[in-house]
């Protein structure tokens, strides 16, 4: 039975895990660098511990420092959260040999499941459907001229073991493609310390959709319905909703049992996200799989009423999920914006510095997760992210005015932040209609 959890995080996440650990009677520890000392999540949790200074390599991403502090307090789990160390099979299966529980799937899966050539594959045999694109990990310019020739241009290059648009570069003509890989696999090089890259056909006006998926140690795994996460800027989520309003019955259902698919085929044990690619005709692509929790969770958690933090920490104690896939029922509609501390008129430049003054909405079907409080510092050290504003409402128009009233209410001064931007966003007519891709902001005006 576990009853004490070191959350490897910070910000909002930290407080989450958290608050949803406090409801279940388990004792917590945070851990924070340097920079971190006067935190939200430092203050909430039952025991505080220091693994180092401002730098993530040095605190946060140091699994060194973190595993001592795990032994020190005495805490027999470890919750990393997202970002961070969170899909790190050398960090999962070092839990491991510690006789730590990893709240997480276990070491060899991340590992499977990271290396997108890897994971691309155990797909394909699986029968998920995946976009045309290279079966082996390329390495050379001339090898990968080649592979581009025989699945059609436009090509995405993007790194094996990449993530968050790094990595990744878009060719269309074999002139733009040498430059396009070269960058790419520098890139790829200096963000993961790799430089092997693979080719897939560049689908150019698709939709993100990702089913939230559970998964216990005794082979039962569910879907939690989909999130629709195609309102991004340079392959970084900004709006997410569930359910999506591109999805038939028919396609939900068609989708959903291909995601479980996938995660069967995966050995997957625990929360994780498998993400799809869908193109206007209804066709739908595997594009990868998240094997931890999701900035996103929420929308899926306000539509089924599900705690997705305390399901992983029941999964990872052991327990079996409590429901099949006939328990789960999507109710209502529920949208998520990132609030992040930048500025959109200086080109998204990040605005780190001192919360002055601080108002953050409520009310019925308004949900905020975040750790700031006026007087708080932003430090640049990290992630803009600073809140995400979560709605629900009985469907998805009502929705859409309760995000904009919530976002009309938020006041953070001292420093510069996006929530003018994603107002503006919303009142958008093409979002509104439901009928956008992922190219939706590149087609708007800043």
């Amino acid at each position: 039975m576990i009853k004490k959890i070191l959350i490897a995080n910070r910000g909002e996440i930290a407080v989450r895990i958290i608050r949803a650990c406090r409801e279940m009677g388990i004792e917590t520890v945070a851990v924070y660098s340097e920079a971190d000392a006067e935190a939200l999540h430092t203050k909430l949790a039952d025991e505080a511990v220091c693994i180092g200074p401002a730098q993530s390599s040095q605190s946060y991403l140091s699994m060194e420092n973190i595993i001592s502090a795990t032994v020190v307090s005495g805490a027999d789990a470890i919750h990393p959260g997202f970002g961070f160390l969170s899909e790190n099979s050398k960090f999962a299966e070092l839990c491991e040999q510690c006789g730590i529980t990893f709240i997480g799937p276990p070491a060899n899966v991340i590992a499977k499941l990271g290396n997108k050539q890897e994971a691309r594959n155990t797909m394909e045999a699986a029968g998920v459907p995946v976009i045309p694109g290279s079966k082996e990990p390329v390495c050379e310019v001339h090898t990968g001229l080649l592979l581009a020739r025989e699945i059609g241009y436009p090509v995405i290059i993007k790194a094996a073991l990449g993530g968050g648009g790094k990595g990744m570069r878009v060719a269309y003509s074999e002139e733009e493609f040498t430059q396009s890989f070269q960058t790419a696999q520098k890139e790829s090089q200096m963000a993961f310390g790799d430089d092997t890259m693979y080719i897939e056909h560049f689908m150019e006006e698709p939709r993100h959709i990702e089913f939230q998926i559970l998964a216990d140690s005794y082979g039962n795994v569910v879907h939690l319905g989909e999130r629709d996460c195609s309102i991004q800027r340079n392959h970084q989520k900004m709006i997410e909703e569930a359910p999506s309003a591109a999805l038939s019955s028919k396609l939900r259902k068609k989708m959903g049992e291909a995601a479980v698919k996938a995660a069967k085929a995966a050995g997957y044990v625990n929360a994780g996200t498998i993400e799809f690619l869908l193109e206007n005709n209804d066709a739908f692509y595997f594009m990868e799989m998240n094997t931890r929790i999701q900035v996103e969770h929420p929308v899926t958690e306000w539509v089924t009423g599900i705690d997705l933090i305390k399901e992983q920490i029941r999964i990872a104690d052991g327990q079996k999920l409590s429901f099949t896939q006939q328990d789960i029922e999507i109710n209502g509609h529920a949208i998520e914006c990132r609030i992040n501390a930048e500025n959109p008129e200086k080109g998204f430049r990040p605005s780190p510095g001192t919360i002055t003054d601080l108002h953050l909405p409520g009310g019925k079907g308004i949900r905020v997760d975040s750790a700031i409080y006026s007087g708080c510092s932003i430090s640049p050290y990290y992630d803009s992210m600073v809140a995400k504003l979560i709605v629900w409402a009985k469907n998805r128009d009502e929705a859409i005015q309760k995000m904009q009233s919530a976002l009309g209410e938020v006041i953070i001064e001292g420093i510069d932040t996006n929530v003018d931007y994603l107002y503006e966003l919303l009142n958008n007519p093409v979002y509104q209609s439901g009928e956008f891709n992922v190219n939706f902001i590149d087609t708007i005006k800043h």
